[in-house]
């Protein structure tokens, strides 16, 4: 065969896929496909907007003066005003807004801190330690997982009681760093059961003890899973209410949850533009929270122990 035919059948060859490409059924699937995106970008779109609509609406219902609760249902308010907001900020009976803010705070990101802290500790010494009666441990702290709060209430009252820590942040925190929260334990124990235990091993063979080989091996390789752990806690300490309205007696001591119950029972007319704009203040700090860690909390909910 001659260079010149070879030539002729490569050139051939390219313009035979030109012409296929060119051909009009890629054409179409490419069309169809850019229609099948559209189609599923507009159908997003709507659902995203259904979802956030309860949030678009209490938005700019912080707008709207009290007269208009229970007669202006739509979105748009028709008399606007910033009475609310500063009602708000002024705070209530004597407290201002800020005073309760930072209670939420300090009972949120102690909650966080303890949790966090006590439950990688306990899980562990139940994943990594063997010690006698370690199956009976474990079931018996799974065992807590059925007993709603409800049950716990009157006997951990009385001990407050007798300890004089009612009326203080104490009851809220001091069970946090007991690895009370039995659902974060054995998330942390289903982690750190997925590690080979060779690494801890060759720890020990460099002289390392337990409370290294936790700080400085397990910790960084469950970090998904503790921040999972951290952004429940938040958002559980954030809105809890039972909690503070059973141990806190004094105004000053209240968490946002308590304080927006006041808008509505200081008088007998309910202040409704207060209590919403107060209950959309009160949500941002727990939606920038998700938004800031929603990709640690996909990575920790998918349970990827170890990578690569």
């Amino acid at each position: 065969m001659t260079t010149s035919a070879t030539y002729g059948r490569s050139a051939a060859t390219t313009l035979q896929n030109q012409l296929m490409d060119k051909s009009p059924a890629p054409r179409r699937k490419i069309k169809r496909k850019t229609w099948q995106t559209i189609i599923w970008f507009v159908v997003l779109l709507a659902l995203t907007a259904i979802v956030l609509y309860p949030m678009i609406w209490l938005f700019f219902s912080t707008f709207k003066p009290n007269s208009e609760f229970g007669q202006n249902t739509g979105l748009i308010p028709l008399n606007p005003t910033f009475d609310n907001y500063i009602k708000v900020t002024e705070g209530i009976a004597g407290v201002p807004m800020a005073q309760f803010f930072w209670n939420s705070i300090v009972l949120a990101v102690a909650a966080v801190v303890g949790t966090v802290f006590s439950s990688a500790l306990a899980a562990y010494a139940f994943a990594r330690i063997q010690f006698k009666g370690l199956g009976v441990f474990f079931a018996a702290m799974i065992g807590t997982l059925l007993l709603p709060f409800h049950v716990v209430i009157i006997p951990q009252y009385l001990w407050f009681n007798t300890l004089g820590m009612v009326d203080t942040f104490w009851p809220l925190i001091l069970p946090k760093f007991l690895a009370t929260e039995a659902f974060f334990v054995f998330l942390l124990v289903q982690f750190m059961r997925q590690m080979p235990r060779d690494m801890d091993e060759a720890a020990r063979i460099d002289g390392a003890g337990h409370l290294r080989i936790f700080w400085a091996i397990i910790i960084p390789l469950i970090k998904p899973a503790l921040i999972t752990c951290a952004i429940f806690t938040f958002i559980w300490s954030w809105n809890d209410f039972l909690g503070p309205l059973l141990y806190l007696t004094s105004p000053e001591n209240y968490p946002l949850p308590i304080a927006l119950r006041l808008y509505n029972d200081q008088t007998s007319t309910s202040d409704y533009g207060a209590t919403v704009t107060a209950s959309f203040v009160a949500l941002l700090p727990v939606l920038l929270f998700f938004l800031v860690f929603q990709r640690f909390l996909v990575d920790g909910v998918a349970t990827q122990g170890l990578k690569g």
